[in-house]
C-alpha cells in the first residue's frame, strides 16, 4: 500500500512531467510554425529575385577571370554586398570576399560558400552572353570561360545574401557569406583557394559552427539536389616527375640514356599502382599524366623529360600509400635504365567528407527547398573540391544542384571543364532557397 506522502509526491512528479511535456510540445509547435513562416517568406523573396540572380550569373559568365585574378568579379560582388548593409571584408586570400550578417537574435555562426574563378578554356556554346575574354596564364595568352558553374554559385549566394539581409530581425546568430577565389587551383608558384582562406581566418572571428556549399551538376536535372554522407569528393594531389637521362643523337640511342622511353615505362607503371596495388573495392583511386614535356626535334634524344599529373583518392590511407608507391616506382624504373627520376607533390585538396551528423540533421532543409522527391543520394566522385579545407574547422555539408534542362538526355551534354559546358539557370531560385533554409534552420535547431 502506497503511503499518502509517497502518493502525493508521485502525483506532484506526474503533474510536473505533464507541464514539461506540454511546454516541450508547445515549443516544438512554435518552432515548426516559425520554420513554415520564414520558409514561406524566403520562397517568395527568392522567386521575386530570380530575374536578378539570372542577370548576375550571366554578367559574371560573360566576364570570367582566372584563379587569383578575380579582381573585377570580387569588386562586383563586394560593391553589391555593401548595398545590403553587410560587413564586407575584401582581399582575403588575395581576391576573396566575406560578408557578415549579424542577426537580431543570439545563435550560432553559419557559413555559406561560393567560388568565383573561371578556367583557361575557349567557349563554344554560342550563347548571347558567351565569354570572349582572354587572360595571361604562365606567360601564355589564353581564352577564359566559366566552364564549371562558379558563375551560378556566386549569383545564388548573392541572392541568399539579399534575401537573408532583408530578414535580419528574424535571423538568429551570424551568417558568413564566403566568396572564394582560386578553387580551380592557383597559378604555378602561387598559393590560393580555400586553404589560404582558412589560413587567413575566414572560419574564425566569429568561429563558424557549420559550413554549407553546393556545386552545379550539368548532368543532373534542374531543381534537383544530390548528396552523399561521408566521403564525397576525392582528394587532389598534383605531381611532377622529372626523368633525367643522357642526351644523344636519335640515330645512336646506345650512346645515351633515353628519358623518353623511360618516361613511357613510368606512365604504364603508375597505372599498375592503381590496378594492382590499390584495394579498389575499398574506394576508387585514379592516377593521370596530363602533360609531358621533353625534346626539341625528332632526331635528338633529350637529356630530360618532365611529366605532370594528378592523383585522386577517396580514402586517406590509400592516398598516402599511392604517393609512396608512385615515388618509389618512378625512381626504380629510372635506375634500372641508368637514369634518375624524382617526384614532387603538391596537395590541392584533401578528401572532401560530409559530416554524417550534419547531413542527417539538415537533409530536411534541402527536401523543403526542392521537394522530397527532388533530393537523392548519389555516388562519390573522383573530381575534387577544396571545400574540404573548411572541414578542418567545422562540420560541413556539400552537395550537387542540377543544371540540366528538363527533358534533356544527360549523356547528350558535356560535363565540367569543357568548351560547351552549359547550365540551365531558370531555377536558380531553388539554390537560393537551399542556402537560406540551411542557414536559418541550422540556427533554429541549435536553440
Amino acid at each position: 500500500m502506497v503511503s499518502q506522502p509517497s502518493l502525493f509526491s508521485s502525483l506532484k512528479f506526474l503533474n510536473i512531467m505533464k507541464k514539461l511535456l506540454a511546454a516541450l510540445s508547445l515549443a516544438a509547435l512554435m518552432s515548426q510554425a516559425f520554420s513554415q513562416d520564414i520558409h514561406s517568406r524566403i520562397d517568395q523573396k527568392a522567386k521575386d529575385l530570380l530575374p536578378k540572380v539570372i542577370e548576375w550569373r550571366r554578367y559574371i559568365h560573360q566576364h570570367p577571370e582566372l584563379s587569383n585574378r578575380e579582381y573585377n568579379t570580387s569588386k562586383y560582388v563586394a560593391d553589391y554586398l555593401r548595398t545590403l548593409g553587410l560587413e564586407v571584408q575584401t582581399g582575403i586570400a588575395k581576391t576573396g570576399v566575406v560578408a557578415i550578417l549579424r542577426g537580431a537574435k543570439p545563435g550560432p555562426c553559419v557559413a555559406l560558400r561560393a567560388d568565383m574563378d573561371a578556367l583557361p578554356i575557349k567557349e563554344i556554346t554560342g550563347l548571347p552572353y558567351a565569354s570572349s575574354a582572354r587572360s595571361v596564364l604562365v606567360g601564355d595568352s589564353v581564352s577564359v570561360m566559366h566552364a564549371c558553374g562558379h558563375d551560378a554559385h556566386t549569383a545564388m549566394l548573392l541572392g541568399a545574401a539579399t534575401v537573408l539581409s532583408s530578414m535580419k530581425k528574424d535571423i538568429s546568430g551570424t551568417i558568413k557569406f564566403i566568396f572564394q577565389p582560386a578553387e580551380e587551383g592557383p597559378p604555378t608558384g602561387e598559393e590560393g583557394g580555400a586553404s589560404v582562406m582558412v589560413k587567413e581566418g575566414v572560419m574564425d572571428n566569429p568561429k563558424v559552427d557549420a559550413i554549407f556549399g553546393m556545386h552545379m551538376n550539368p548532368k543532373m536535372e534542374i531543381g534537383n539536389f544530390g548528396y552523399k554522407s561521408g566521403a564525397f569528393h576525392a582528394s587532389s594531389d598534383w605531381f611532377t616527375i622529372t626523368v633525367t637521362g643522357k642526351g644523344s643523337h636519335g640515330a645512336v640511342p646506345w650512346s645515351g640514356v633515353d628519358p623518353v622511353v623511360i618516361s613511357a615505362q613510368i606512365i604504364l607503371g603508375i597505372q599498375t599502382v592503381v590496378s594492382r596495388q590499390a584495394e579498389l573495392t575499398k574506394a576508387p583511386l585514379v592516377a593521370t599524366i596530363g602533360k609531358i614535356t621533353g625534346g626539341t626535334r625528332n632526331n635528338i634524344i633529350p637529356g630530360q623529360v618532365i611529366m605532370q599529373g594528378t592523383l585522386r583518392a577517396l580514402d586517406e590511407d590509400m592516398r598516402m600509400q599511392a604517393q609512396k608507391s608512385i615515388t618509389k616506382m618512378c625512381a626504380d624504373i629510372a635506375e634500372a635504365s641508368g637514369a634518375t627520376a624524382t617526384v614532387t607533390w603538391r596537395e590541392m585538396a584533401p578528401v572532401q567528407v560530409n559530416n554524417p551528423v550534419l547531413v542527417q540533421q539538415m537533409l530536411p532543409s534541402l527536401e523543403a527547398a526542392a521537394g522530397k522527391d527532388h533530393v537523392q543520394t548519389i555516388e562519390w566522385t573522383t573530381t575534387a573540391e577544396d571545400f574540404s579545407f573548411y572541414e578542418s574547422k567545422a562540420p560541413a555539408f556539400y552537395f550537387f544542384f542540377g543544371g540540366l534542362s528538363k527533358g534533356r538526355d544527360p549523356d547528350s551534354v558535356s560535363s565540367w571543364h569543357t568548351p560547351d559546358f552549359l547550365v540551365d539557370d531558370s531555377m536558380l531560385d531553388i539554390g537560393v532557397k537551399a542556402y537560406c533554409y540551411l542557414a536559418v534552420d541550422y540556427a533554429q535547431k541549435k536553440k
